[in-house]
C-alpha cells in the first residue's frame, strides 16, 4: 500500500501532497522536509528507490518536478514506478504537456485525477480513458454550475 505522494519542484517547493495514512501535521511537515531534502541533493544518475526508516521511498523527476512515493517494504518498486508515470501520463493527456504551473493554478484537477486513479493508497483504475472520462464528466458538471451561478445572479437570487 502507498503511503502517500509528494509533488515537489526542484526548489523544494511542495506543489501536491496526498496522504493515505493518518500523521499529526507536524510529522507530515517533518516527513516532507526530510525527504524532500534527501532527494534533491541525490545526483542524477543515482537510482530512484531509497530505503527510509520502515518505507520504500520511489521517486521519479518529470521536468522541474519531483514525483514521491513512500510504499511499505513488501511493496514492488517497478510497480509503485508505473503508477507514478500513469499518472503523469494522465496529466500530459488532461493538461497537454503538462507544467509546474498546470498544477499550481488547476491543484483541484490534479486532486481529481489522483483519486480517480488511487484509492486507499492502491491502484483503483488503471485504464487512462476511464480516468479521463470521469475528469471530463466532472468537467461538465461545473460548467452546468456556472451556468446555473450566473442564471441565479442574472436574476438577483444571489
Amino acid at each position: 500500500m502507498m503511503q502517500f505522494m509528494l509533488l515537489f519542484s526542484r526548489q523544494g517547493k511542495l506543489r501536491l501532497q496526498k496522504w493515505w495514512v493518518a500523521k499529526l501535521d507536524k510529522d507530515k511537515k517533518k516527513i516532507t522536509r526530510e525527504l524532500m531534502t534527501t532527494i534533491l541533493s541525490r545526483k542524477p544518475k543515482m537510482c530512484s528507490f531509497l530505503e527510509w526508516r520502515d518505507l520504500k521511498i520511489v521517486y521519479k523527476r518529470y521536468a522541474s518536478l519531483y514525483f514521491c512515493c513512500a510504499i511499505e517494504e513488501k511493496d514492488n518498486e517497478l510497480l509503485t514506478l508505473e503508477i507514478i508515470h500513469r499518472y503523469v501520463e494522465l496529466l500530459d493527456k488532461y493538461f497537454g504537456s503538462v507544467c509546474e504551473l498546470d498544477i499550481i493554478f488547476n491543484f483541484e484537477k490534479a486532486y481529481f485525477m489522483l483519486d480517480e486513479l488511487m484509492l486507499g493508497g492502491e491502484i483503483q483504475e488503471t485504464s487512462k480513458k476511464n480516468v479521463l472520462k470521469a475528469i471530463a464528466a466532472q468537467d461538465l458538471l461545473q460548467e452546468e454550475m456556472d451556468g446555473n451561478r450566473s442564471v441565479l445572479e442574472e436574476i438577483g437570487l444571489t
